[in-house]
């Protein structure tokens, strides 16, 4: 496992830069838009060019073979250019800089993110990777925090601090992942290793199970991609905090996703990804449903401390659960299609919350936020996944569609 600790710090440069940019550049556009709908639309903008680029890059790598490997290369060139448009974004001089700003960093991000995330199964065979996925969500909850708390503190300083500690972060960690990840050397199997040669059908990875999976995976990001764009607005609004108070209430959000990612991972392991899955979304819709009922800074932090908890239950299990439903050979391309749903729900959730706090008030945010989550629910009831997300043991084999899982 000591590589997939090395590997987390990929995640916590995704996680620090994606924490800073929900949580402050809502106030950068705030200076400029009065319309919640339309900063919730400018918050996604970015994520249209995400919705394409990151399933071709996904599928790309999986056919990708240089010296330093199929994945890696795109880390190379994604990762320095996202920290070069981070650090700018605060040194906007209007609206137009800071939009371009934004565009420039999450298309460099887009570069990186699908190859870096289909890295962790790359090297870690198939009954370990809900384990694993808890480890390097661990480290990208480290980030979250980091950017929550820390960023709060560095932005009283000065509004530009947060993104320019996020950007040497980012080369610290592409240095670190350099000299400890070798692919070629790392790969489980040489034959799958070279899996991008092998030929499988994207079309084929559409099955129903997949659909229903990939389904419900859209409807709680959609509630949770709403409610972390919004939250900041949400907390200055709403219930009247300060801009760094409302940004460091997400902290503990992210703190409780951290302490229960690596169980939540083994709870999957254990009694199964479906079973934990299930309950995370359950408690998160309670969650947020109380949320709405909330005027005070305690009961909220604390309802927050709950709703990480459930989120990491959901989270750690997810990703491994859609790629379980595949081959091995396609597990660049799933992690595509995983990054495409949660792109339409990163692209819809902000400006349609927006829009409805503009039609009602900033509650709407929670309501929403909560019934996406109860349709998730729904359709994860739906997914028929064949065994999948029973606990396997160390030398068990997953098998679905007639192909065994022997690791990558």
């Amino acid at each position: 496992m000591k590589k997939t600790w090395l590997l987390g710090f990929g995640f916590f440069s995704i996680s620090i830069t994606w924490a800073l940019y929900n949580g402050f550049v809502p106030f950068f556009l705030d200076r400029f838009i009065t319309s919640t709908a339309l900063i919730g639309f400018m918050m996604t903008i970015d994520n249209y060019f995400a919705l394409f680029l990151q399933p071709w890059i996904g599928s790309r790598s999986d056919r990708t073979s240089t010296r330093f490997g199929k994945r890696m290369p795109y880390l190379l060139i994604g990762m320095p250019l996202a920290a070069l448009f981070v650090a700018l974004i605060p040194w906007y001089t209007s609206l137009i800089t800071l939009v371009l700003f934004m565009v420039l960093m999450n298309l460099s991000m887009s570069l990186y993110r699908s190859p870096t995330v289909a890295l962790m199964p790359d090297i870690t065979p198939e009954p370990q990777r809900t384990k694993a996925n808890g480890i390097i969500n661990f480290m990208g909850g480290i980030g979250s925090i980091l950017a929550f708390a820390g960023g709060s503190y560095l932005y009283k300083s000065h509004p530009a601090l947060p993104f320019v500690t996020a950007a040497i972060l980012t080369l610290i960690c592409l240095l670190i992942l350099v000299r400890s990840i070798r692919e070629k050397r790392d790969a489980l199997s040489p034959n799958i290793a070279a899996a991008g040669k092998s030929a499988f059908s994207f079309k084929g990875e559409w099955t129903r199970p997949t659909i229903f999976l990939l389904a419900a995976v859209f409807f709680w990001f959609f509630s949770y991609q709403g409610v972390e764009a919004l939250f900041s607005l949400y907390g200055k609004h709403q219930l009247g905090l300060k801009e760094s108070d409302a940004a460091f209430s997400l902290a503990f959000f992210s703190l409780l996703f951290v302490l229960a990612a690596i169980p939540a991972g083994w709870l999957g392991h254990r009694f199964g990804k479906k079973r934990i899955i299930l309950i995370g979304v359950a408690g998160l819709t309670a969650v947020f449903a109380a949320i709405t009922m909330v005027e005070t800074l305690l009961p909220l932090r604390l309802l927050l401390v709950a709703g990480g908890i459930c989120w990491a239950l959901i989270n750690i299990n997810s990703y491994p659960f859609v790629i379980g439903l595949g081959k091995e050979q396609s597990i660049g391309t799933r992690t595509g299609m995983y990054y495409l749903v949660s792109s339409l729900a990163a692209i819809s959730s902000p400006p349609l919350m927006g829009y409805l706090v503009d039609l009602f008030d900033y509650s709407a945010v929670f309501y929403t936020a909560s019934a996406g989550m109860l349709i998730a629910l729904l359709l994860l009831l739906g997914v028929k996944d064949r065994g999948l997300s029973r606990p396997s043991g160390p030398e068990q084999s997953i098998t679905d569609t007639g192909t065994a899982s022997t690791g990558q």
